[in-house]
């Protein structure tokens, strides 16, 4: 109680720094740092209206526990003791809600995504598994009425995908999908399985907020650009003109490649977005890992290379690793029915930063 009520105390100093910000004719001629003080203001605002009413329900509760002590009339002490009894749930729920509006929020939730899904372990099965991820998202994206853009893709001969690559258009589409990175293993048998033995594979998902140019400055000079011919399935070409690129990003050794749009230039600017994207994503787990690490959380880590799923298929049943999900309604799921998981999640991230406050 009392580091959230110092946090309550900082809170109190800064709104009157805003409000003294906001009263600056000057300010007003600034629209975007005019909005930018105006949203924290009304955002301190309502978490200090919540501050104001749990402290008065708090000096309440105390005041009536005093009472007690000096009173003898059996009835008198029962009342008091009833309202003590619901005072201290207001009070409960007051606190929990408080701390929830104090958790930091995440800057780059509102943000639009990218999404990769590679091919891991188990040949044709792997790639056969992320085409079946990329559908399962693809279903669950067009039921939020966000759009898809599809930036990267290497298909098979047989239908599956060794990896793909592609844009959520939507607001708070990093948010809702953050927690869907690191590696989906997949237990079932795989229609070239004559003997009907169960195997074993994977796919990896990273999701990455989608980066702006003034969220990651890069220097052309850390950049090696190579143009080339796209290939279809099995390597066959299926461009008569260098129009695929693949971009290293020198000092981290990070590669995208694109080759999905017919324009050279098309597949550098989408293949430059991603990079950027992939540079912001290496700075953010740096700083998820250092909280992991502070805070022991099983859920937003950071870790790519952390198993976090199993989709059964012999049994119907899905396991979340982190959190100890489990359904047994495969088949919806992989239909693109996954907002139960996702919100599940979401809310063990939030109990988790608040009881390691």
């Amino acid at each position: 109680m009392t580091n959230l009520l110092n946090k309550v105390e900082e809170l109190k100093q800064e709104y009157s720094k805003l409000e003294k910000q906001l009263a600056d004719p000057k300010i007003i001629t600034q629209l975007d740092r005019y909005k930018q003080i105006s949203a924290r203001y009304k955002e301190i605002s309502e978490i200090l209206q919540y501050a104001k009413e749990l402290q008065t329900n708090i000096e309440a509760l105390e005041e009536n526990k005093k009472s007690l002590k000096h009173e003898d009339e059996d009835e008198l002490v029962f009342l008091i003791e009833e309202e003590n009894t619901n005072l201290e749930s207001i009070v409960e729920n007051l606190t929990h809600k408080l701390k929830t509006m104090l958790i930091p929020k995440d800057e780059n939730d509102e943000k639009k995504a990218i999404m990769e899904i590679r091919a891991g372990t188990g040949g044709e099965e792997a790639a056969l598994f992320a085409s079946d991820l990329y559908r399962m998202y693809t279903h669950f994206i067009e039921n939020k009425g966000w759009k898809i853009d599809i930036i990267n893709s290497n298909p098979t001969g047989m239908g599956g995908l060794k990896e793909i690559s592609f844009e959520v258009l939507g607001k708070n589409a990093y948010g809702t999908l953050k927690f869907e990175s690191g590696v989906h293993r997949v237990q079932r048998v795989p229609e070239t399985e004559s003997s009907g033995r169960i195997h074993t594979s994977a796919a990896s998902v990273v999701v990455l907020p989608e980066a702006e140019e003034i969220d990651f400055d890069i220097d052309e000079n850390d950049l090696k650009v190579d143009v080339y011919r796209s290939s279809g399935p099995g390597g066959q070409s299926v461009n008569t003109t260098d129009s695929a690129v693949r971009i290293t990003h020198i000092p981290t050794g990070t590669v995208v490649t694109c080759q999905d749009e017919k324009s050279q230039l098309k597949n550098k600017n989408k293949a430059m977005k991603v990079l950027r994207s992939r540079l912001l994503d290496l700075e953010i787990q740096k700083q998820q890992q250092s909280i992991a690490k502070q805070r022991r959380l099983m859920v937003g880590t950071g870790d790519r290379s952390a198993k976090i799923r199993t989709y059964n298929y012999p049994q119907s049943r899905i396991t979340d690793h982190r959190i100890n999900y489990t359904s047994h309604n495969l088949e919806s799921f992989m239909d693109g029915n996954i907002d139960e998981l996702i919100d599940a999640l979401h809310i063990a991230m939030q109990e988790e930063m608040l009881n390691n406050d």
